[in-house]
């Protein structure tokens, strides 16, 4: 791991998703496969693979709460605040110790059970949702995908949160076309889950050859639906899939926001005040 400190401006980005996002670091150890995130690296100058760097941003400048007052503030939208190097250098900390004072709308989203670590602080900020991503009851399946917290430790995150009184979020993201048990996990967490976000998965850029030849040796069944799905535009599949989802949702009556694609949440949180519902 190539760990670097930065000088930044700024924590505090506008953000097509929201009004703004805050990214405490640049890069991200979680390293998911399916990472849209890492498109970044054509900003960073980094020749090391996606998940094998991370920057640290450092400012003195405080942020500006007048200016997101009564906004939308995602944190994060191309890292994880709470992964490893986070318990060392306590930015995502530091950020909350000032939104304490704001009355924005804070979404926190993560895949690490290190978000606990700042409950006292979560407790006193006015509006917020933690978002706790899981994709899979699989605990194989995931460590193949990410080296975030295990599927059980991020279970527990959401009942700690749902116990402390804190809006909790389980964001199924990416729901991996016929491979993610989405019944199961729904029904795993329904009795502590707040809400479900749903997003489809979405392959562009370097890691779509990567995720269709895992798809190819490890579920072999699936293989030629997601050439149709991701390679031949014939999506059908996915809209039938979507399709089944939101009715098993709304006949059990399941809190959820469907965003399958992303061009969805873009155009839902813009200018939105989120209220998760």
């Amino acid at each position: 791991m190539v760990i670097s400190e930065i000088s930044v401006k700024n924590y505090l980005t506008a953000s097509k998703i929201g009004s703004f996002c805050v990214n405490p670091y640049v890069g991200c150890p979680h390293a998911c496969k399916y990472c849209y995130a890492s498109f970044m690296k054509r900003f960073t100058n980094h020749p090391e693979p996606w998940g094998d760097f991370i920057d640290i941003k450092i400012t003195e400048k405080p942020i500006n709460l007048r200016k997101i007052s009564g906004k939308n503030v995602i944190m994060s939208t191309v890292t994880d605040p709470y992964n490893p190097l986070e318990a060392k250098y306590v930015i995502t900390r530091k950020i909350l110790e000032q939104l304490v004072e704001s009355d924005c709308h804070l979404q926190i989203i993560t895949k690490n059970k290190l978000v606990l670590r700042d409950i006292d602080l979560l407790k006193q900020i006015k509006n917020l949702t933690v978002a706790v991503s899981i994709n899979t009851t699989d605990e194989t399946f995931r460590r193949d995908m990410d080296q975030g917290s295990s599927i059980a430790d991020r279970m527990m995150t959401l009942k700690t949160l749902h116990e402390n009184g804190i809006r909790n979020v389980l964001f199924m993201s990416p729901i991996f076309p016929f491979i993610t048990d989405w019944k199961e996990l729904i029904l795993q967490t329904r009795g502590y889950v707040d809400h479900y976000w749903l997003e489809d998965l979405n392959l562009r850029g370097g890691y779509k050859k990567a995720i269709l030849d895992y798809v190819k040796v490890k579920y072999p069944q699936y293989y030629d639906s997601y050439l149709n799905i991701y390679s031949r535009g014939n999506r059908i599949e996915l809209y039938e899939e979507d399709k089944e989802i939101i009715g098993w949702c709304e006949e059990n009556h399941i809190s959820y926001s469907d965003y399958f694609h992303h061009e969805e949440v873009i155009s839902d949180f813009k200018g939105k005040i989120f209220t998760g519902k």
